[in-house]
């Protein structure tokens, strides 16, 4: 099934065709900044724009970077403040004419990883986490998505939210050496570990590219792959979704 997923961020909003049963990517894709400020109106005009550009006229997945409860976006990340409380699916669906469904980025992401990526075939309790900006999370059981984790703004070592202190920006601006960074990564997923008894973690976010540079100085008891559909996990992930609500 041909669905089109997009993917909202603070700086971009991109989006391509997607076969949802195999997570084939069937079209290039289209990117446009995201509008500043990023209001709910500004922002449903470039979806409505990408789902104009191909011709689209099936389901359309969306990624949202927040809290997302029945299509409603109870947070917002990198976006304007006016999104909290908007009933995002509402709003897209009556700008573009069509079924839109709305779910978070992170766990679009981790959607895709478990059906087609690094989390393919692995049972119990598997754990994505996003490394960029902030720390994104997604949590599945046996496959089953667990939605809103949100594990990223736990408090941790005196910090308010822990991707303060091991997000990969953090990295850049404190100058940390990859092993020192690395460090401060082992210490969450021990915490994460020990609070949840994990399977797997599958690390996504730019650094999943570099491993080479800091995955030998991992020191963790769960198995840690790098996710492998890279930033197209949560386009193929927010396809899925749309599917599924068919």
């Amino acid at each position: 099934m041909a669905v089109l997923g997009i993917d909202i961020g603070g700086s971009g909003i991109k989006g391509r065709l997607v076969d949802t049963m195999t997570g084939r990517l069937l079209s290039d894709r289209m990117k446009i900044a995201t509008p500043q400020p990023s209001t709910p109106a500004a922002v449903a005009d470039v979806v409505a724009e990408i789902v104009e550009h191909f011709e689209h006229r099936g389901p359309v997945g969306c990624t949202f970077p927040a809290v997302v409860k029945a299509g409603r976006t109870l947070s917002a990340a990198n976006v304007d403040e006016s999104w909290i409380g908007t009933d995002a699916t509402a709003l897209f669906s009556a700008r573009t004419g069509l079924a839109v469904t709305v779910l978070n980025d992170a766990d679009a992401a981790g959607i895709a990883e478990v059906a087609h990526g690094a989390g393919r075939g692995r049972s119990g309790v598997v754990v994505l986490l996003t490394f960029g900006t902030g720390i994104g999370s997604a949590m599945f059981l046996d496959g089953n998505l667990i939605p809103n984790t949100e594990f990223g703004h736990l408090s941790f070592r005196g910090h308010e939210s822990v991707e303060d202190w091991a997000a990969a920006r953090v990295k850049k601006e404190e100058g940390l050496s990859w092993r020192e960074w690395t460090e401060r990564v082992n210490a969450f997923l021990g915490h994460l570990d020990n609070i949840l008894s994990l399977d797997l973690f599958i690390v996504g976010g730019g650094v999943s590219r570099k491993m080479d540079k800091w995955g030998h100085w991992l020191d963790s008891s769960v198995d840690v792959v790098a996710a492998r559909l890279a930033n197209d996990a949560g386009i193929v992930g927010a396809a899925m979704a749309a599917a599924d609500s068919c």
